[in-house]
């Protein structure tokens, strides 16, 4: 995998995958930023999300679920000192959809945190990870 990531002006980077999509990075202002785009660690939480909740939904499609919809939340707290990294994380996965089991999103979203979800692994070598679940 590869990436090539290019200063833009002040503390604005741009990203490109390896795939071609790109991503504005940026910081606040009062950090020398426009705001222009997520910093490097909203898009850390925002690619936790993503990747485990591309999981849950192939997981449960295995089983003929049929998710609706999916949103997840995290909440996540950094050290204090540098460098500052992510010390506890808490995941809520919002589901909708008629008729799905809570033993069926349970088997899910715990394949995807203890088993395939590699951005949770990372993760997890640096924060403490909960996570829960709501149906509809």
């Amino acid at each position: 995998m590869k990436t090539t990531v290019v200063w833009k002006e002040k503390v604005a980077f741009l990203g490109k995958s390896e795939s071609g999509h790109t991503v504005r990075m940026d910081s606040a202002v009062e950090k020398g930023g426009d705001n222009s785009g997520p910093s490097p660690m909203e898009l850390m939480l925002i690619s936790l999300g993503g990747c485990t909740g591309m999981d849950v939904v192939a997981f449960l499609k295995k089983r003929r679920v049929e998710p609706t919809g999916l949103e997840i939340e995290i909440e996540a707290e950094r050290a204090k000192e540098h460098p500052q990294v992510y010390t506890k994380a808490t995941i809520l996965y919002k589901i909708k959809g008629e008729g799905i089991k809570e033993s069926d999103v349970k088997w899910a979203v715990e394949l995807s945190q203890n088993k395939y979800c590699s951005v949770t692994a990372m993760f997890a070598r640096t924060a403490k990870i909960d996570f829960r679940w709501k149906i509809n």
